[in-house]
């Protein structure tokens, strides 16, 4: 009798939980507001998650050494616009005038690559991996055409969510700006509003979840810069044409796990395959022994065991955040699974590990 009311209770529960869903999508003219301004300013948080990890140690090794809080993060914040300033009369104007001179031969690259995929059917090197009763050339061109498709839905995705640049500029530096002169606090915060007899517990969730995203914000930009480190010193030995921008593209579209890689690696490709055969297969060797060290080099010193995810979990959600909010999801799902693991595990531990063990 009491297994039976405790069924019906879920019952009920689930039934109130589904009908105030259902209303609630009767009047989504009131929640409009609400979600345009979550729009609004998740880039700007997600900025400021994001550099609060990377600076965070750094303000605190000031702090250590008897330096004000607010002054470190203003001088770091001075460093960062000389850096900038440097960034923008040094580096950008060879990115710009490559990214230019690409855009301008686009048309000549196009009739080229098709030049060199008929050479290649001639030659009789794309027969050895397409049926004889396909045309290699034309199949590629469709491989080409499909991939260029979802790179520029995914630049198209990328460029709408910085689109509003100004609230962007304005928000971010105000926000990074409390994030690193409270730091803590919001932890402390967050503790507080659980009962007195979980504050222990809470704690050290808060801590765990804090130290995880650390680590993978922080790991996840020093395994990209080595990565582009690699690629570009690999792309100016080979001679492969607009070797800065291709990799910068590649390191900003690897932050996507897996995709990003794949979707970075079409470009690079393509452009070394048009130079000639040899520099496309060679930029392809380059592409694929950088990932080999990131991968199973430096991910597993930075990383070593804090990043649990199987690949196929890490594919997974990928797919499932693209689908649901689209290029932010795809950015966001890895470190909100990293949460909820956690919250959930400690759930297991403090509630139901002594009942089902005993079970």
């Amino acid at each position: 009798m009491i297994k039976l009311n405790n069924f019906i209770r879920v019952c009920i529960a689930i039934v109130l939980i589904l009908t105030i869903l259902y209303l609630g999508s009767q009047v989504t003219f009131i929640f409009r507001p609400i979600l345009s301004l979550i729009t609004i300013a998740t880039v700007p948080l997600m900025l400021s998650a994001f550099f609060y990890y990377l600076l965070r140690p750094l303000v605190n090794i000031m702090e250590r050494k008897k330096m004000n809080r607010t002054l470190s993060i203003l001088l770091i914040y001075l460093v960062f616009g000389l850096f900038f300033v440097g960034f923008i009369l040094g580096v950008w104007p060879s990115l710009r005038d490559q990214f230019i001179n690409l855009l301008n031969n686009a048309p000549d690259l196009f009739v080229a690559l098709g030049k060199q995929l008929q050479n290649l059917e001639q030659s009789g090197i794309l027969s050895q991996f397409f049926p004889s009763d396909t045309s290699p050339s034309s199949q590629i061109t469709d491989y080409l055409n499909k991939g260029f498709s979802v790179m520029t839905n995914y630049l198209s995705g990328l460029f709408s969510v910085i689109s509003n640049i100004t609230v962007i500029l304005f928000i971010f530096p105000i926000v990074l700006f409390y994030m690193l002169k409270d730091s803590g606090n919001f932890g402390r915060k967050l503790v507080s509003f659980t009962p007195k007899r979980f504050h222990k517990e809470a704690a050290k969730v808060v801590a765990d979840i804090d130290r995880s995203l650390s680590s993978f914000i922080v790991g996840r930009v020093l395994i990209n810069l080595a990565l582009g480190v690699l690629m570009y010193f690999g792309f100016i030995i080979i001679g492969l044409p607009y070797a800065l921008l291709l990799t910068v593209i590649a390191v900003i579209m690897n932050f996507v796990p897996f995709v990003g890689a794949i979707l970075s690696a079409i470009p690079i490709v393509i452009i070394g395959l048009i130079e000639s055969p040899s520099i496309g297969i060679w930029s392809l060797v380059i592409i694929l022994v950088a990932q080999q060290i990131q991968d199973n080099l430096i991910a597993p010193y930075i990383f070593g065991k804090q990043l649990d995810i199987h690949p196929i979990t890490t594919i997974i959600l990928v797919l499932v955040g693209g689908d649901l909010a689209g290029i932010i999801g795809v950015l966001l799902i890895i470190p909100v699974y990293m949460i909820i693991k956690i919250v959930v595990v400690k759930i297991y531990d403090l509630f139901f590990r002594k009942k089902w063990e005993k079970a």
